[in-house]
């Protein structure tokens, strides 16, 4: 489990630490940066897959992505004692992403290139790319020197033997991550966990439902134990669910939401799946065509929560869109019934929604507000932060 997620310099971020439980529950007003924080945590997937400064590309660039304000904002200055004004900058530029798990930490810092040397022949024409310039795996949940495993430096990683460094790598690009270079499993045993923990992360963010929207449509059926993104699997995660998985948990959480309902999967000859949703009054089901898009997203969200391969972490954004406010209890109990396999991180503006998960004692609920531009966890004071320490 992750226990602390820490952000710098990332647009209205610029020096976050928060706490992590078991369910997470981001709130707070329009504005505050939740969007930014969870924008920030699939740059941090990203590393894994080596495409974090492609995210960055498609985000505009590192360079728009730097928090706009003064590097440091004084209490005098939130005091309204003192105008807002630009402070010198001691150093590079840097966006810092890190978290801290049961077992080990991860940091990444991304920088700038270097001017371009006006006397080289060919210059690159990449002068803009964001670079990797650090990333460290540290032992525990605050890095120090000492519990450093694995430090990269620019094109160099090395690892930790015994009490002395030896170098694993030394032509790492510094537009790649170490995950994408390094990462044997005898001598960096560190770098494979770590590598395929990331990947293993999930993220919903706003499951299709228009009237194309591939889960209303019959679909070529394979086991599906996870449901796909655009949500295209929805009737094979449906029947994987059954076969392989707590089927009377799944018939529950339906009745829950639509009591006396229930789903069918229907299979044709051409091997195609499609669901039929039973309600009811109703002398017939309907097909996912005919559905509504709040009963269509209930119907993904369970298929989702309900997975029979449950990831360390799952992330959902908005889940309570184009849901009927009544829904939100039956979501919050399906959420956190799910919170018993993977740890849940949920950003959410629904009030009701949040008041059904805090009823939860493992409900850890951060609620985001801005100051002076600046997002900040709401009451969150100098002895309320968990321990962290960047890498130099």
């Amino acid at each position: 489990m992750l226990h602390t997620l820490a952000i710098s310099n990332y647009r209205s971020i610029l020096d976050l630490v928060v706490p992590l439980g078991p369910l997470n529950v981001i709130t707070g007003s329009n504005g505050s940066g939740k969007s930014n924080l969870y924008r920030a945590l699939r740059l941090l997937a990203e590393t894994s897959t080596g495409g974090v400064v492609s995210a960055l590309a498609r985000e505009g660039g590192l360079k728009s992505t730097f928090w706009a304000g003064p590097s440091t904002i004084s209490d005098r200055m939130k005091s309204g004692k003192v105008s807002i004004e630009g402070t010198h900058q001691k150093g590079p530029r840097r966006l810092r992403l890190g978290f801290a798990g049961d077992d080990f930490g991860y940091a990444i810092s991304l920088g700038l290139p270097k001017p371009p040397d006006p006397d080289d022949p060919e210059p690159t024409a990449f002068s803009l790319d964001p670079e990797i310039k650090r990333e460290t795996i540290w032992s525990g949940l605050s890095y120090r020197p000492s519990h450093a495993l694995i430090d990269r430096a620019g094109p160099i990683a090395k690892t930790r033997e015994s009490r002395r460094w030896e170098v694993i790598a030394q032509h790492i690009p510094n537009f790649e991550s170490m995950f994408t270079h390094t990462g044997d499993p005898e001598r960096t045993p560190e770098i494979v966990q770590l590598r395929e923990r990331i990947r293993g992360w999930r993220f919903y963010d706003h499951l299709r439902t228009d009237s194309e929207a591939p889960a209303r449509q019959p679909q070529l059926g394979t086991r599906s134990p996870v449901l796909d993104h655009d949500g295209h699997t929805l009737a094979a995660t449906w029947q994987t669910i059954r076969e392989i998985g707590d089927k009377e948990v799944l018939n529950e959480v339906i009745s829950d939401a639509f009591p006396g309902a229930h789903v069918a999967i229907n299979t044709a000859a051409d091997n195609r799946f499609s669901l039929t949703f039973h309600q009811d009054g109703l002398l017939r089901g309907l097909t996912g065509t005919e559905l509504s898009d709040g009963t269509l997203r209930y119907l993904l969200w369970v298929a989702a929560l309900m997975t029979p391969r449950p990831p360390q972490l799952m992330v959902l954004n908005e889940p309570e869109t184009s849901l009927h406010p009544e829904l939100l209890p039956a979501l919050g109990r399906l959420i956190i019934k799910a919170s018993e396999y993977s740890q849940i991180l949920i950003v959410t503006h629904a009030r009701r929604l949040v008041n059904t998960l805090a009823q939860y004692s493992e409900c850890n609920e951060i609620e985001l507000e801005k100051v002076l531009g600046q997002t900040e966890v709401q009451g969150q004071g100098m002895l309320d932060k968990p321990g962290w320490h960047w890498p130099d």
